[in-house]
């Protein structure tokens, strides 16, 4: 797709005063426009995530030679959270990634929330990406149920974000995991699509083979919150879904069943189902899990600024109604093709005996995200035991309808990812399950050593740098497309993933076959191409450094 001038310079004006500059001499003209700000380029600290650094590192370098000067700033996670997510008008760009999760086995995750304008300010929007036309299209696929139909939609949201490139997609990782094989029968490990032998089901269904009855898993980066209201990360996801029991959960096949439920029935329509809860569901403090807790727990999160993360999945809910003592129905304004992996597979249920006063003694300004509950009481397979600064553990209900074969879960903090492959050596860790150093190594560990066990999996998820929409130039979809294609991905990821990873261009992965776009694939690269689209949008580059079109000055 070719990139022409934009609104400005295709007016009559704007070609005068081009042509008026033709000839100038370069001091001249170094004078007459404004040079773009030095830029700091954020990303995960070395040391917990290389990849991503040097990933940050090669980019900054590509954009050197367009005359932009860029900083790489690594942070810790909680830090890069509070410098992007939480401060969203002060950063201009930033690296960051999606990681794979079940109920992102629809591509309604990432389609709806990513890009849709209505989560700008505080949902996963996070880069204020605004498209009329890409929220239409956003909208229009959960209304379709023909799959075929549904496709083309898909399709036609990637081709859009292919035009406006928000983000510069990177990689769809490569994710690697390895476990002891001495401590667990690999036999009973669930290799999931796109989420390889990480997930829910194995942690419940992987079974000891000796004395060692723990699984003991490690997280590259300090934990944020351990909150059903608040999806703070990858490591905190992880224990949302062991405490959390949810209506449906998404099953070996990447497809929602009931979970929570005993069944989940729709009317012709596909606008009114009908869920039947199970009869021997109790959350961990002894109460027993009501029809009540299940509407709250879908309600809740669609008051304004209670749960800003989970509000875009609950807003298809119109109505609900409690039937009887184990029935209650949820009524939809329109079919939502993607309502089961996208809503019942992914809200927690909570108690309303604990979260109601929670919520209700929340003040202006304050969201259910910030709600400290120590307890953190759920109905799931495991309970919270404690968490301080190097761990996470919880312990197996031997009574949950789906009860975990080992006693505890225990995550440990490992913030060097040297440290952590050491730690899976010696056995302080039996199943590494973020490892975010060269691959390469990992296996020849386990070459090296029989009980360790390596598994492959192309994620669900990526890695991406993402543009601030809501600041020059990155508000220059022709600017965005240029730096964008400034970058080699191949070279990304040979070099900072070491092969093992994907070159990418799409919010959906091919991990998701059915629904991936493989069109996006073809974008041309290099900076000649990235300096010609600059050009092209009137930017110039003098002395080495990126300057404005004339008439626009530095704003920040």
């Amino acid at each position: 797709m070719s990139t022409t001038r934009r609104q400005f310079l295709g007016t009559s004006a704007s070609a005068a005063l081009i042509a008026s500059l033709a000839g100038v001499p370069k001091a001249a003209l170094a004078q007459s426009v404004s040079p773009v700000r030095a830029l700091t380029l954020y990303s995960r600290a070395q040391a917990a995530n290389p990849q991503q650094y040097q990933a940050a590192e090669l980019i900054a370098q590509a954009w050197g030679d367009l005359g932009l000067d860029v900083t790489v700033s690594g942070l810790p996670q909680n830090q890069l959270s509070d410098v992007v997510w939480y401060n969203r008008d002060s950063w201009d760009v930033s690296m960051w990634q999606m990681v794979g999760r079940p109920e992102r086995s629809d591509p309604d995750d990432f389609v709806s929330n990513l890009f849709h304008s209505a989560n700008i300010e505080s949902g996963y929007n996070f880069v204020g990406y605004s498209n009329p036309e890409y929220d239409r299209v956003a909208e229009a696929q959960r209304l379709v149920v023909d799959r075929d139909a549904r496709q083309a939609l898909i399709y036609e949201a990637q081709d859009i974000v292919n035009a406006d490139q928000p983000y510069v997609f990177l990689v769809y990782p490569t994710k690697s995991y390895a476990y002891n094989t001495a401590v667990f029968d690999d036999t009973t490990l669930v290799n999931q699509p796109g989420l390889g032998i990480k997930n829910f089901l194995s942690f419940i269904a992987v079974e000891p083979k000796g004395d060692q009855k723990d699984l003991i898993m490690n997280v590259s980066n300090e934990l944020n919150a351990i909150n059903p209201y608040y999806i703070s990360g990858a490591g905190d996801s992880w224990m949302t879904e062991l405490i959390w029991d949810r209506i449906m959960r998404i099953d070996a096949d990447g497809l929602p069943t009931p979970w929570a439920a005993e069944s989940v029935t729709w009317n012709d329509e596909g606008t009114l189902a009908t869920i039947v809860i199970r009869d021997d569901l109790s959350f961990h403090d002894g109460m027993p899990v009501r029809v009540e807790d299940m509407i709250f727990s879908l309600e809740s999160p669609q008051r304004a600024g209670v749960a800003p993360m989970y509000k875009p999945f609950v807003d298809p809910i119109v109505a609900m109604e409690k039937l009887d003592d184990r029935t209650f129905t949820v009524e939809l304004a329109q079919p939502n093709a993607a309502f089961e992996t996208s809503t019942l597979s992914k809200v927690n249920i909570v108690p309303e005996h604990i979260w109601a006063p929670l919520l209700d003694a929340l003040v202006e300004g304050e969201t259910a995200e910030s709600v400290l509950e120590d307890s953190r009481v759920g109905s799931g397979p495991f309970k919270f035991d404690r968490w301080n600064q190097s761990e996470v553990v919880l312990s197996a209900i031997p009574d949950h309808f789906a009860a975990a074969k080992v006693d505890r879960v225990i995550m440990r903090v490992v913030l060097n990812v040297e440290a952590s492959l050491g730690m899976l050596r010696s056995g302080e860790l039996n199943f590494l399950t973020d490892y975010t150093g060269d691959p390469q190594l990992l296996k020849d560990a386990a070459d090296a050593d029989d009980s360790i066990a390596v598994v492959d999996v192309t994620d669900i998820g990526f890695q991406f740098l993402g543009f601030n929409c809501r600041r020059a130039p990155f508000d220059d979809p022709a600017v965005r497309r240029a730096l964008s294609f400034a970058i080699n991905r191949r070279l990304i990821a040979g070099a900072a993933y070491n092969g093992f990873g994907r070159p990418a261009n799409s919010h959906v992965s091919p991990a998701l076959p059915f629904w991936y776009n493989a069109a996006t694939e073809e974008l041309p690269v290099g900076i000649d191409v990235a300096t010609a689209m600059l050009e092209d949008a009137g930017y110039s580059i003098v002395d080495g450094q990126l300057h404005y079109p004339a008439g626009m000055t530095e704003q920040y």
